[in-house]
């Protein structure tokens, strides 16, 4: 078995439940671990205050940073806390459903890899029924079974929930550039692929169960696709979007004429009816445009 360093980057978002779910498991296994949670410039007070809790738990702390450094930084600084010689990165709005969830991770062979455990898509559908994220999530949930990730294990790397050995988080950091949101993973996953680093992916997931409204949504598709065409020669060879919009190329034009022409009305309807298909039109049509500024 594996000692673990369970690291929590948080922003915004009380995270005690999910420290109390971990340090139960933990306490049930023969192994030495740690769970750090560091917070990125929180701003909302309450948050902050309901977290501090997490210093009256046995071997956790909850370390509060003064600024926002971004996605990348926060796991970087996190990697470099840890004092085991394993690192399990879980974002702070994941929830542990499977009671052996930690058992499989520290029972891993002990190889110089990466292990993604993956995700499921929890929620009340009744209750999230005109949640766009919700919806968007749950259409892609067969995509992120075990199996189907494995086939391209590279691409298809999140930061949602995995482990990695802590000498190898600090040889190969994120990439310090990645401040905003989104695609962080996708360079981190190509950076294993050049340098022969293996990812293996466990049907192990976390369930993602908590939801922005939906104009939050649409703001961080926004700011991930700004990402995107930010770093959009680097990741050519691994995002799907940007070699969906290589070969729609020849109908970039009309893309962004459509999306100038009706962005305002698409954007009122997704807030109010989850369509995908309208959700689909308005990313392509919002990054063809971004290559006119």
């Amino acid at each position: 078995m594996k000692d673990i360093s369970i690291l929590i980057p948080t922003y915004n978002h009380t995270c005690v439940e999910l420290v109390q779910s971990l340090q139960q498991q933990a306490n049930q296994l023969p192994i030495s671990y740690e769970i750090i949670v560091a917070d990125d410039g929180s701003t909302l007070p309450h948050t902050i205050k309901a977290n501090r809790a997490i210093n009256n738990y046995t071997n956790s702390r909850y370390i509060e940073r003064p600024e926002n450094a971004g996605r990348a930084a926060i796991r970087n600084y996190l990697a470099y806390q840890a004092s085991k010689p394993w690192v399990l990165f879980i974002d702070s709005d994941m929830v542990v459903r499977r009671p052996d969830f930690l058992r499989r991770y520290v029972e891993t062979p002990k190889e110089q890899a990466v292990w993604d455990g993956g995700i499921s898509v929890g929620g009340d559908a009744n209750l999230l029924k005109n949640n766009l994220r919700y919806h968007y999530e749950r259409a892609a949930e067969h995509e992120h079974t075990a199996e189907r990730r494995q086939q391209e294990p590279y691409r298809d790397f999140h930061t949602a929930n995995f482990m990695a050995p802590k000498q190898l988080m600090t040889e190969y950091p994120f990439d310090l550039r990645f401040r905003h949101y989104g695609y962080e993973d996708v360079l981190f996953g190509m950076t294993l692929e050049s340098h022969r680093i293996p990812i293996h992916h466990l049907d192990n997931p976390l369930s993602f169960e908590v939801f922005e409204e939906n104009e939050q949504f649409l703001n961080k598709t926004e700011e991930g696709l700004r990402t995107l065409y930010t770093f959009r020669h680097e990741l050519k060879d691994g995002s799907r979007l940007l070699q969906r919009m290589e070969y729609l190329g020849w109908i970039l034009p009309l893309l962004r004429l459509f999306h100038h022409a009706t962005k305002k009305l698409e954007r009122r309807i997704l807030l109010r009816h989850p369509s995908l298909f309208l959700f689909s039109l308005y990313r392509l049509g919002y990054f063809a445009t971004l290559s006119e500024k």
